[in-house]
């Protein structure tokens, strides 16, 4: 891969790039954003190597471009590259949702579907920009990548050893279930966290309660504090699947509720204790 192309040089898309750079592989780096001064603190930092407004000059003989901004702007990218793009250029995504982003490539790319092929790096924080980039952001991290029958093979080797060089560990699926699965397990957690925030900071003694805020306040709503545009995007993009999960959750509110009505002390530490071994199980799984 003699020319990489990142549109949206953030953590995600920075932190590819600074691995790249870290696993010593020989690859021109272009940049390309909305905001300049992201780019020249990118190019200040040395985690691109150009930085360029223009789309036709951008990708021009690029091997692989990857989109890393806000899922909401994947269409207006798409269009953008689609005259300039070669028939050997790779296109792949860094976005938390999949079935619209698809949708997207679709409509627009055409006949040239074959070079595009979806992917979403579970790793994150919730500082956002180029300044939180990490060289090691995605070592041991999961990457979903979501191929179907119109990508080519070696479009999906080319997903497959960018983000292996990262450190990472691809697994494949449908765009349908990766959405339902980061519905409930990434979507609705921030959703959660979000909520839980804004319920509190609205309340005539925020100032209190915040004061008196500790660890367990602190680690359920750490992701409070990550990026609202690309929450707003992530959460509209699979609004369907989000739905269904927030149903399911209020099912299990309303049930929590009826064992406190109910005084149910029994039920509760049942509820709990199940809740309990199977975080249990997944965290001793993941060490």
């Amino acid at each position: 891969m003699k020319k990489l192309v990142i549109f949206g040089v953030g953590l995600i898309g920075g932190s590819v790039a600074l691995a790249l750079k870290k696993a010593g592989i020989d690859t021109h780096i272009v940049g390309v954003g909305r905001q300049a001064d992201s780019l020249q603190s990118a190019l200040d930092l040395g985690v691109i190597d150009e930085a360029s407004s223009n789309v036709a000059d951008a990708v021009q003989n690029a091997d692989l471009i990857l989109i890393a901004a806000p899922v909401a702007q994947t269409a207006a990218i798409l269009q953008s590259i689609k005259p300039h793009l070669s028939n050997n250029t790779v296109i792949t995504d860094a976005g938390s949702t999949k079935g619209d982003v698809l949708t997207s490539a679709s409509n627009i790319l055409g006949d040239q579907l074959s070079q595009f092929i979806g992917g979403h790096p579970i790793a994150g924080a919730e500082k956002s920009g180029v300044t939180a980039a990490m060289a090691d952001l995605y070592i041991n991290k999961n990457v979903v990548i979501t191929p179907t029958a119109h990508t080519a093979t070696h479009a999906i080797q080319s997903a497959k050893t960018l983000w292996e060089t990262c450190g990472a560990k691809v697994s494949e699926m449908s765009a349908e279930t990766h959405d339902s699965i980061f519905a409930s397990v990434s979507h609705l957690p921030h959703l959660l966290a979000f909520a839980l925030v804004d319920d509190i900071a609205a309340r005539p003694n925020a100032a209190q309660l915040f004061s008196f805020a500790a660890s367990g306040f602190r680690d359920f709503t750490r992701i409070a504090g990550s990026s609202p545009e690309m929450w707003r995007d992530i959460s509209m993009a699979n609004k369907t699947a989000l739905l269904g999960e927030l149903n399911a959750y209020e099912a299990e509110l309303n049930k929590l509720k009826t064992l406190l009505k109910n005084d149910d002390g029994t039920g509760l530490q049942a509820l709990f204790e199940r809740a309990s071994h199977a975080r249990n199980a997944w965290a001793h799984g993941k060490k």
